[in-house]
């Protein structure tokens, strides 16, 4: 464990008038994990040490984007969010930042890397949910989650099938290579596993986007792990909406809990900002009152899609015209 201030830098996202970074100050932060091994008590370690984290509340922060410097401070937790307009026009693509941490006198304690992330104003943006959407997380029974949590790792959890497929193609469709369209990937999940979210994403070929997860735990809440109001996730994703309203966005969920309906309740808020809604069928138990509910957004006019494996979910953005 690091003895020092460490400061974490997620991926951030944006455009010119409206950038968003967030990130948190550590005093005690672990080392990111470089290699793997299929043994269930080296998995527990690695997992136990990315919740034994000491945050650092109150500490001024400033970030700094090429010419610019903003400046805030942490949150109780050492989280941090900076939200601001830059002083010139950004091209679109992806752009290093850097967040410093700061004594009482101004003097830079830790520093930071990440990058934010600028789409181009016509392309498409997806949201997507991560457990039971692009990862096998099993959520809908509490013991299974933490099973594949506790005794799996980045590298060994299972995505479905084809998912890294679809989303390559939608990411890359009707763009280039340097201005792919943008991924949001919204998870109930803490900032504690963004390290470990990013190496399974990397490891599965899953397209590179910006994370929004939940409050960050301590040991002792491990196994309330991933438990959030349903609410927050809502409130982060009309975040995202809010920042790019001239574009169109394609939601991905599944039907484990609460997905159709705040997809539904998103739709209203935002009429003819969702373009199409993917539901995957995890559940059967849930499929007729999911249907019932992507029925209510087809008669809004917005394309939707229940499907159990992600082929079918392909083809029907092929049908779209989506890719």
């Amino acid at each position: 464990m690091s003895k020092r201030a460490e400061v974490k830098i997620y991926h951030g996202f944006g455009h010119t008038h409206n950038l968003i970074v967030f990130g948190h100050v550590f005093r005690k932060k672990p080392a990111v994990r470089f290699s793997y091994r299929d043994n269930l008590f080296v998995n527990i370690y690695h997992l136990l040490r990315l919740f034994t984290v000491k945050p650092l509340p109150d500490v001024p922060v400033q970030l700094v984007l090429e010419d610019q410097v903003v400046k805030g401070k942490t949150e109780k937790d050492g989280f941090f969010k900076f939200e601001w307009s830059a002083s010139h026009e950004i091209n679109a693509g992806w752009h290093p930042v850097v967040a410093n941490s700061l004594d009482d006198h101004g003097n830079v304690v830790a520093t930071g890397e990440g990058k934010v992330f600028i789409p181009h104003s016509t392309q498409y943006g997806f949201i997507s949910d991560i457990d039971d959407t692009v990862m096998i997380s099993h959520s809908a029974t509490i013991w299974r989650r933490l099973r594949e949590l506790f005794v799996k790792n980045a590298h060994t959890r299972n995505a479905f099938k084809d998912v890294g497929k679809h989303y390559s193609l939608l990411a890359e469709a009707h763009t280039d290579e340097k201005t792919q369209n943008p991924f949001f990937y919204v998870s109930s999940s803490e900032w504690n596993l963004y390290d470990y979210l990013r190496d399974f994403f990397d490891h599965n070929k899953l397209p590179q986007g910006a994370f929004l997860l939940n409050q960050i735990k301590q040991w002792f809440q491990l196994f309330k792990t991933g438990k959030t109001k349903h609410d927050g996730k809502l409130i982060r994703i009309v975040r995202i909406l809010d920042a790019f309203p001239k574009q169109k966005f394609i939601l991905f969920g599944d039907n484990t809990q609460r997905d159709p309906f705040i997809y539904a309740a998103i739709a209203e808020k935002f009429p003819g900002h969702i373009f199409a809604v993917y539901i995957r069928n995890v559940v059967p138990s849930n499929e007729r009152k999911t249907q019932e509910a992507l029925d209510g957004l087809t008669s809004k006019g917005i394309h939707t899609c229940q499907f159990k494996e992600s082929a079918e979910a392909i083809e029907h953005s092929q049908q779209i015209g989506l890719i």
